[in-house]
């Protein structure tokens, strides 16, 4: 499908800006320019830069990394960082608070390095630490970290070696603690300190009772599988007296959740995080730190609710509530207030990166063609279809409605019988598709829209072919229909004449997006436009930092997507600060046993004997053989030559 159209009169890049609700979930770090362009903007409110993403997407097809690819923006995770820890600072500044904050990232959250090394580089001068939950993660952790003063806590389950390796962190200075998941974790670490002559650093993981909203919501509360039941905590206290370590308990964890929309949700679990560390102190802990866990929110929708996708307060909201809620239940107890811990993963990265795709080719359902008179002979039921066509109005939509559907299956059972010639049978296809996209353009001036008419427009939408692989750089929205927000990066200055749904490279019914979130609600079509002859059109999906580049998989051999890191300059231009080139088909079939040169010399036998039995000639062989090479070094998706 082409589309030459003209902007339509009296739309604007506004009109796309409120249609895609950008200003609403890109926090500032993503809008729409007068030229229609997305364009993001570094350091909002404090002497903002805006740079084009379509100008980024030229510099990087200069430099031969085609689409799909990740993008980066450096400065957006720089800001995230220093937005976090700023906010905890004005909370504690304000409210009377007599202690710090320290931030820590969840490394299972962005695994991947150049993330990493950014946070770590950044965050040094905020004290910003890391989590891990594996032997894997706590070595990036230690490898990276280079400010004493950051915090590592170690989450998860926990081995000799895993616990080795803490204990021998903590002897080189760093804050390095472990969280128990176990009482049996406990007497380990007790054995492996005593061994290695080193004083360990303990938080023990409380099981929260407080219910939190979103699609977390069945991991919480008492059924939650992680944390330490109430009666679990005594026995930790009383062992650690027994061996004379009750001091090394300093750490109070509670997780609520991840994505937790609700404020209320964090108020009440803050509020009963405090009454188990009053509860320490009382015992003879001396605790000193309370890690709130993760749990800030991302608002996907911009909506500003509590639903499953948004949340319904601002960060500023969420450090005030927080600083308020351990004042007031300590100060009274006469409890000194302790370092803040959270880990909030999600809310640190998701800004800073997106998906960018091009379309390949758009499906429409709409009819090919229907000549004004119809072929001599051709069968009365055909004739019928015809004339439903020509009498659809308001009046008797419902009506034509069901007539058409009637006599394109009586002409396809005849097509079944041998009745109705192939030719005959997509004419009736066609008329009868004509038929009901003229009932769909009636449709919204009705008063009542019958119940088997509400989903037509979307039956008759159109299907989007895009060059990515959701499995491997969209997991969330297969796995737990997570909901991102989805735009065109240009032509925002035209009105979007189309809607659509995305499918994806992957041969798998799954392999597509049909649900998205936009200001007017949830719709299971977006607003695109047209296809032009000789211009590609891109799509950005935003947001998606968070957990999308560590969970994809091969599904149909599709590998890493091209990755570039751009830094945006206080003047405007930008650098290619890093890139990635993607995975090639070589890399991807050794990750699956496959070993490349073994594949080069089968196929090379197989060119062979073919050239032997004269089914080729030599010189095709040699040919054949070089396209087989090349293949094997290319790019898993689809590629322009």
């Amino acid at each position: 499908m082409t589309d030459s159209a003209q902007p339509a009169a009296g739309w604007s890049a506004a009109d796309s800006a409120e249609l895609y609700g950008i200003n609403a979930w890109g926090a500032g770090y993503y809008s729409i320019a007068d030229n229609g362009h997305a364009q993001v903007t570094i350091n909002p409110g404090e002497g903002d830069v805006s740079v084009s993403l379509m100008d980024i997407v030229a510099g990087m097809r200069a430099r031969n990394l085609e689409m799909p690819a990740v993008l980066r923006i450096r400065n957006v995770l720089d800001h995230r960082i220093k937005v976090l820890n700023r906010a905890f600072a004005d909370a504690i500044a304000s409210g009377g608070y007599t202690n710090v904050y320290r931030g820590v990232f969840p490394i299972k959250v962005n695994q991947q390095c150049h993330v990493i090394e950014e946070i770590a580089d950044y965050g040094t001068r905020f004290h910003h630490g890391f989590e891990a939950g594996s032997k894997a993660e706590l070595t990036i952790a230690l490898s990276q970290l280079r400010d004493i003063e950051s915090l590592v806590v170690c989450n998860g389950y926990k081995d000799s070696e895993f616990i080795d390796l803490g204990l021998y962190a903590r002897r080189m200075g760093y804050p390095c603690f472990f969280v128990l998941e176990s009482v049996s974790e406990l007497r380990m670490i007790i054995e492996r300190s005593r061994a290695l002559d080193v004083e360990p650093l303990i938080g023990v993981r409380m099981k929260s009772s407080v219910k939190v909203d979103g699609h977390w919501s069945q991991d919480s509360g008492d059924r939650s599988i992680f944390g330490l039941s109430t009666p679990a905590l005594i026995t930790v206290v009383d062992e650690l007296r027994e061996a004379g370590m009750l001091h090394c308990l300093q750490m109070l964890h509670c997780h609520l959740g991840s994505q937790v929309p609700n404020i209320r949700n964090v108020r009440n679990g803050v509020l009963e995080a405090c009454r188990f560390y009053a509860g320490l102190v009382e015992e003879g802990a001396a605790m000193g730190y309370l890690d709130l866990g993760g749990g800030l929110a991302v608002d996907y929708e911009g909506a500003r609710t509590n639903s499953t996708h948004s949340m319904n307060y601002q960060l500023e909201e969420y450090c005030v509530n927080i600083v308020e809620s351990i004042r007031e239940t300590f100060d009274p107890l006469d409890i000194p207030h302790p370092v803040i811990v959270t880990e909030s993963g999600r809310a640190t990265v998701a800004y800073s990166s997106m998906l960018l795709f091009n379309v390949l080719d758009v499906r429409t359902w709409e009819p090919q063609h229907i000549p004004e008179v119809l072929p001599e002979g051709c069968n009365d039921t055909l004739r019928n279809i015809r004339e439903v066509l020509d009498v659809v109005g308001r009046e008797n939509f419902q009506e034509c409605y069901n007539d058409a559907l009637f006599y394109r299956d009586e002409i396809r059972e005849m097509f079944q019988h041998g009745q109705a010639t192939l030719r005959e049978r997509a004419l009736a296809d066609d008329i009868c598709l004509a038929v009901l996209q003229r009932i769909v353009v009636l449709l919204p001036g009705m008063t009542r829209v019958p119940p088997e008419l509400e989903n037509l427009p979307e039956l008759l939408s159109d299907i989007y072919y895009c060059n990515f692989s959701l499995f491997q750089s969209l997991p969330d929205i297969w796995a737990i229909d997570q909901l991102f927000p989805i735009m065109p990066l240009h032509r925002l200055q035209e009105e979007p004449s189309r809607r659509g749904m995305l499918a994806d490279l992957t041969c798998d019914c799954d392999g597509k997006i049909d649900k998205f979130s936009l200001p007017a609600g949830t719709s299971s079509t977006l607003p695109l436009h047209g296809l032009r002859e000789d211009e590609d059109y891109i799509l950005g999906v935003f947001l998606v930092g968070a957990y999308q580049e560590t969970l994809g998989d091969l599904h149909n051999l599709f590998g890493d997507t091209n990755v570039v890191n751009v830094t945006v300059n206080s003047d405007g231009s930008f650098d290619f600060a890093r890139e990635f080139h993607g995975d090639s088909i070589a890399d991807v079939l050794s990750y699956v046993e496959y070993e490349p040169k073994h594949m080069q010399e089968q196929f090379r036998r197989v060119a062979e004997n073919a050239v032997r039995s004269g089914r080729i000639s030599v010189a095709e062989r040699q040919e054949i053989l070089r396209a087989f090479r090349d293949s094997l070094q290319g790019y898993t998706y689809f590629e322009h030559h």
